[in-house]
């Protein structure tokens, strides 16, 4: 369902570099290799991709690429191609970082331009996760020039927004160690499990993938159960009565509703994972942030359970948080505010003309018995 039969990287590399000298140029190739794992659950396997997506039992990253490029054809195709381009015209196009930035998308746009025609080969000096600086060529396209030019856009709007989210979230990382950064369910309308596959690419972790896979109590359900405890009770009754295990958190806005927590806790059985310590970092006017009442929460809580800080976090405040002794620190801001990292796929026109040449001046002495 999702991805294509394994590419042979020496057959297409050997095949290709025949006809295109400059191919033969020192480049260090590693080409994504993909195949099917589970149909059914649209799982992919990515057999060279270092970080492999996250899981999503109804994702269907194939369906997600058809919409992509769908809406770019409008039913009709390229026409700026069709009136500029010859239909045979072979080319080599390299991507190049126009700004410093954690490449990601790599293993994705592959699975693009295999959809738009799977004899193109593509190959790639960098990894998802690896670090680019600006100017840097970190991968090369060859094929009809065409069929690159209609999956060019694509794959840049795919690996931009990737890019931006991996960036962010590594800056994020390094600065809240020893907390582990989080993303949330903000993410763009259908790219839920891109968004959160760019996050793990920049070295976070992914929160619940969406509303089925963990139980997470938050202010509407604690208002309308009467209290946290009673919201905790409905939800350790309905697990119990259903035979359910998942990971369960409940938002927590005050000490007070920590010590509620704790305290049924410790009366009974609770399948309770983690605690939120929503809003516990305070701004200040001179635009530090006071992590006193955040601090005190962990503390109480004692390791009991696992701790996630939420609310006012940015790379300002970030290692401040990441101090207090949180298990993990959450922000929204990884991929709803994301700046998409600026790169470019430009393709190599003396080689196109130069094979375009070759290749009218071989039909000719063809057709002339020469």
């Amino acid at each position: 369902m999702l991805g294509a039969p394994a590419l042979s990287p020496s057959r297409s590399f050997t095949a290709f570099s025949s006809r295109f000298p400059s191919a033969q140029s020192p480049f260090s190739r590693r080409v994504v290799l993909m195949s099917v794992m589970d149909t059914k659950s649209s799982r992919v396997e990515f057999e060279s991709a270092v970080i492999k997506p996250p899981f999503h039992p109804t994702y269907d990253l194939k369906a997600v690429i058809g919409l992509a490029l769908a809406e770019d054809a409008g039913g009709v195709g390229d026409v700026t191609c069709m009136a500029t381009i010859p239909a045979d015209m072979q080319v080599e196009a390299s991507f190049l970082a126009k700004e410093d930035g954690i490449i990601a998308g790599i293993a994705l746009a592959e699975m693009i331009f295999n959809e738009v025609d799977p004899s193109i080969k593509v190959e790639w000096s960098q990894s998802d996760g690896n670090y680019v600086r600006k100017g840097m060529q970190f991968g090369r396209v060859f094929g009809h020039a065409h069929k690159i030019v209609v999956a060019e856009r694509v794959v840049l709007n795919f690996m931009q927004r990737m890019s931006g989210i991996a960036t962010l979230t590594k800056t994020m990382a390094d600065l809240a160690y020893p907390a582990q950064i989080l993303e949330t369910r903000k993410t763009a309308p259908g790219l839920r499990l891109v968004d959160k596959w760019a996050v793990l690419i920049g070295g976070g972790k992914n929160h619940r993938m969406g509303l089925f896979d963990m139980v997470m109590i938050k202010d509407n359900h604690i208002s309308v159960a009467g209290g946290v405890s009673n919201a905790l009770k409905s939800v350790d009754e309905f697990l119990h009565q259903r035979n359910l295990q998942m990971p369960v958190e409940v938002e927590t806005r005050t000490l007070q509703e920590v010590k509620d927590v704790l305290d049924y806790a410790s009366k009974q059985k609770t399948s309770l994972t983690r605690i939120m310590l929503d809003n516990m970092v305070v701004p200040l006017p001179d635009g530090g942030v006071d992590v006193s009442m955040l601090k005190e929460a962990v503390d109480i809580i004692n390791g009991r359970f696992e701790t996630e800080a939420s609310g006012n976090v940015s790379l300002e405040t970030v290692s401040r948080i990441g101090q207090t002794g949180v298990t993990y620190i959450s922000s929204g801001a990884l991929t709803h505010s994301v700046k998409a990292l600026d790169i470019s796929l430009k393709i190599d026109m003396e080689l196109a003309l130069q094979v375009l040449m070759y290749t009218k001046l071989f039909g000719e002495r063809f057709a002339f018995g020469l």
